[in-house]
């Protein structure tokens, strides 16, 4: 469990880049960027700011040049909103969580067709032998004794 003081800076690191990108940065590199989570050291020395960018490969690209170039303005913000002596150090990691969940949902999409195929071809099919094919010991009345 993370310590609240911790989760609270973090949670403020990332309205603040968020806001940031939204309204400060002029960047034309800078595509739409997301800020899906930021994790902040236990020391809150250092922070990973997590982010994904719609577009293809060459925005992912550009964007994050473009974080990476408004590093220090962003850092410098961050400072002066969170009002701590230190500032943590940022650093700005492409979450690949979205297109991995895209890709899940394609394969599972792909397992749904061929279960659905699979339920189709066998819905007339019959038992080569009895539909109970295991032996059963012959059960006598407890009369007899």
């Amino acid at each position: 469990m993370t310590n609240p003081r911790v989760r609270k800076i973090a949670d403020r690191i990332q309205v603040t880049v968020a806001e940031m990108l939204e309204r400060r940065i002029k960047d034309p590199r800078l595509g739409f960027v997301t800020v899906t989570d930021v994790r902040v050291s236990g020391d809150t020395q250092h922070a990973s700011i997590f982010y994904t960018v719609f577009g293809e490969e060459e925005q992912v690209a550009a964007s994050a040049a473009a974080l990476e170039s408004a590093k220090g303005l962003i850092r410098s913000e961050v400072g002066k909103q969170l009002g701590t002596r230190h500032v943590p150090t940022l650093e700005f990691i492409h979450d690949a969580l979205p297109e991995n969940a895209r890709h899940l949902e394609e394969l599972l999409e792909k397992v749904r067709e061929s279960d659905a195929q699979v339920a189709a071809a066998a819905a007339g099919a019959t038992y080569a032998g009895d539909a109970d094919p295991y032996r059963k010991p012959h059960v006598e009345d407890d009369e007899d004794e």
